[in-house]
């Protein structure tokens, strides 16, 4: 047939080519990643027992769940990452029980409320579909999970926030790469899988003032991060492979023409002591307080009901705000009943 491309070479099945020619159907990249690492973590339990379960908990619950979710949009890798938790947990429970001399058929409440009280939260929420997989499965009885717990941690106050922002600007000890990261995420509430996917094209030099386009239209840089900006655009590490000399990424990968990774740029924030979430939290927050959410929406790039919702919760000025032209004036407006 003209125009589709040879699927086979030496008479092996060319994969990607099936997928360009429609032969196959799309596969969510996150999916796939978790398809593999699920393959090595089940070869690394050397219980047999322990091993079918996880498999079955995670090919029936975890990996059914996340094909679902890849039908209506992309997975992103915070996703991916929950996904391969819950599994990690459900073998850790797994094996928590078999210290106790118990099996998984004879776990009952006095076990569940004794690994409740020796877990921390992460460990509490991250199991807690496993163990109602096994319910709902008949693997055990019956037995009542302690409440479910928020793991959201509170935004940072605006001093924190403040802070922290100074720190990054002037702590020439901390490596130029993570303070440029960490300011965008202090000042303009941008996640690290949207930082990552800048590029030097989103930093513009309009005569005297920087803008970083974020949404549109881009917004002011003001300095001295204007000037943080600039000093690692001038030093991006990970440049001397030749494959990577041209790349356009504002924060350029160890993989030719790929940019970092969000969770290693988020481990580096972190490392200086900044809790990326709460502090981006704090940074919308404030964001909203300072200007009208429609406005804050369209700059920073988050869906209008988001930032109404924050600025409903935050008591923001601009809460009513209604759009028009708001130029007219007292004397300019026909006067109402009972003025003159």
């Amino acid at each position: 047939m003209v125009g589709r491309p040879d699927v086979r070479e030496h008479g092996v099945v060319d994969v990607a080519a099936r997928m360009a020619c429609g032969v196959l159907p799309a596969i969510d990249r996150q999916v796939c990643g978790f398809e593999r690492w699920l393959a090595v973590h089940l070869e690394g339990i050397a219980d047999e027992g322990h091993a079918q379960v996880v498999r079955r908990f995670a090919t029936w619950e975890v990996l059914a769940r996340l094909r679902a979710q890849a039908e209506k949009k992309a997975i992103s890798t915070a996703v991916r990452r929950h996904a391969g938790e819950q599994v990690k947990r459900a073998t850790a429970f797994l094996w928590w029980l078999s210290g106790r001399g118990v099996s998984l058929r004879d776990c009952r409440q006095a076990d569940i409320d004794a690994w409740h009280a020796e877990s921390n939260l992460a460990a509490r929420r991250d199991t807690r579909a496993f163990l109602q997989w096994c319910m709902a499965s008949s693997l055990t009885g019956r037995f009542q999970l302690p409440a479910s717990e928020p793991g959201h941690r509170a935004p940072l106050s605006d001093r924190e926030r403040i802070t922290h922002l100074g720190r990054v600007l002037t702590d020439g000890s901390m490596p130029l790469r993570t303070r440029a990261a960490a300011a965008i995420v202090l000042l303009y509430a941008q996640p690290a899988s949207r930082i990552v996917r800048l590029t030097l094209d989103d930093v513009i030099r309009d005569g005297g003032e920087v803008l970083l386009r974020l949404g549109d239209p881009p917004t002011p840089v003001p300095e001295p991060v204007a000037s943080l900006l600039a000093g690692w655009i001038s030093s991006r590490t990970n440049m001397r492979t030749a494959t990577n000399r041209d790349s356009r990424w504002l924060f350029p990968g160890r993989r030719a023409g790929q940019p970092m990774g969000p969770d290693y740029l988020t481990a580096l924030i972190r490392e200086i002591g900044i809790p990326t979430t709460a502090g981006r939290s704090s940074a919308i927050r404030q964001q909203v307080l300072e200007r009208s959410s429609p406005v804050v929406a369209d700059a920073l790039g988050y869906h209008p009901v988001t930032t109404a919702r924050l600025a409903a919760q935050s008591a923001a000025t601009f809460s009513r705000y209604a759009p028009g032209d708001h130029a007219r004036t007292a004397l300019q407006r026909k006067p109402g009943k009972g003025e003159q």
